[in-house]
């Protein structure tokens, strides 16, 4: 009964916070209880086992659920484990770009920023394709990862490394060049990578002569009032405890070997054996050169509650409660679409490869566009379907990397939304492809569970 009792109430926190709305229907005790058993039996699943799971449903913008599975810290032989609540932040991945970009359009729209201008502008340097010299390169492009950039040449550097001289021909850590692609000009080519939002937070900086992190927070956290942060050990140590340990059953560092009976392996944020550190040298690092160095692409740490306060806050037009984050127009313009794949024009490797397995089929600013496009082609499913037999199109983002698994999804029209992050998997997800999309069978099992239990409140969604 406390468990109910709890998730009534911060339905209830939720909808006091947007007055004057007719609420949507809550879910009965009967489905919400379906839906738990559901989510559970996919945390417990011995074929793909996850140590933790936090999930957030919105129906016609209202939270209808929020649950957590599992635990944030297994157990070890000095100490015990610790179960997922809901101020459990986590190393959120490649959602980090979405909440970068919210960043970015509050510059916009303050005049410090513009999405069109030739970004050289602020970097101070001429920033360039060398293979394209006469084409400039925009926010617009670093966005929508049509900047001819790639991941080549790497994507985070220390605080003592200038970009000019990871970008630049002739730079000390340009090498042979990598970072460019030769056969694609900047602005039509999509090639998703990570080192466009260290080029975004850079130029964030150098407008604004203030470090990634804290502009961050000064731009979007602090006016929402999210426990969120790009860089741990600033604000640690008052929340380390709140943060996720990342798992998988694998050797850690890239190695390939897994071994799915073998002992969870922490690969990420496992404070509770060596805390965040500065990295040496950060007392002398000059913003405006190097935004690599605080994540900007896959480091925010967040709770799936207070990324539910970010969804609500796009659905209502920029707006939080009381305070105006972002003006309507600004979220109109991010969450429009900017680039959508055309096959037989951008050619095999952007219909293919380029799109992992199809799932990259049109893109906002910092968003992906959900197109609920679905393929089959060697006996798995391809495309960036997110519910079995379709019926679900949105805006948002995944996010994966050292065993999380993240999504981020919202349909601005319906103002229906999923969010889940799971901190780890037990096996290789490559081993077991979805039916019906680009993901793995347990991330497609999570978000149809989600759309049909607590969106459409069927009870059960697809079991196995």
């Amino acid at each position: 009964m406390r468990r109910h009792w709890l998730t009534a109430l911060t339905m209830t926190l939720a909808l006091s916070a947007f007055p004057g709305r007719s609420p949507a229907a809550p879910l009965s005790e009967a489905q919400a209880g379906a839906l738990t058993r559901q989510l559970q039996a996919i945390v417990d699943d011995p074929a793909m086992p996850l140590p933790g799971l936090s999930v957030v449903a919105i129906r016609a913008g209202e939270i209808v659920y929020t649950r957590q599975f599992g635990h944030k810290r297994l157990a070890t032989a000095a100490t015990p484990a610790e179960p997922v609540d809901a101020d459990t932040m986590f190393r959120i991945a490649s959602i980090s770009k979405l909440v970068t970009a919210l960043g970015v359009m509050k510059m916009v729209e303050q005049g410090a920023l513009s999405l069109d201008a030739d970004v050289g502008a602020y970097l101070g340097y001429r920033l360039r394709n060398p293979h394209f010299p006469e084409q400039p390169i925009t926010l617009r492009m670093l966005l929508t990862h049509t900047s001819s950039l790639r991941d080549e040449g790497g994507f985070k550097w220390g605080p003592e490394v200038d970009l000019r001289e990871v970008l630049l021909p002739g730079g000390r850590h340009h090498g042979g060049g990598a970072m460019w692609s030769r056969a694609h000009a900047p602005g039509r080519w999509f090639e998703y990578v990570n080192v466009n939002s260290g080029v975004v937070a850079t130029i964030m900086e150098a407008a604004s002569g203030e470090r990634f992190d804290r502009l961050m927070r000064r731009l979007v956290f602090d006016p929402m009032g999210l426990k969120a942060g790009f860089y741990l050990a600033d604000f640690a140590p008052a929340r380390i405890g709140d943060v996720a340990t990342l798992y998988r059953r694998r050797e850690k560092d890239g190695a390939e070997r897994w071994d799915p009976s073998g002992p969870w392996i922490a690969q990420s944020d496992d404070f509770h054996i060596q805390p965040p550190a500065a990295p040496p040298g950060l007392d002398r690092y000059v913003p405006g050169t190097n935004g690599t160095l605080f994540g900007p692409q896959v480091s925010l740490r967040i709770s799936a509650a207070e990324l539910g306060k970010i969804m609500l806050m796009l659905m209502n037009g920029g707006r939080h409660g009381d305070r105006q984050i972002l003006r309507a127009d600004t979220v109109d313009a991010m969450l429009s679409r900017q680039w959508t794949i055309e096959e037989g024009v951008n050619g095999s490797r952007s219909g293919d490869g380029g799109t992992f397995h199809g799932l990259y089929q049109a893109w906002g600013l910092g968003n992906q566009h959900f197109l609920d496009a679905s393929t089959m082609r060697d006996g798995r499913g391809r495309g960036d379907r997110l519910v079995d037999g379709g019926g679900f199109t949105g805006v948002g983002h995944l996010g994966w990397a050292w065993g999380l698994n993240a999504l981020f999804v919202l349909d601005p029209a319906t103002k229906n939304g999923m969010i889940y992050v799971a901190s780890g998997v037990g096996a290789d997800p490559d081993t077991q492809p979805g039916r019906f999309s680009s993901e793995s069978r347990f991330q497609e099992r999570i978000t149809d569970a989600l759309y049909r239990g607590a969106i459409l409140g069927e009870g059960a969604g697809s079991s196995n």
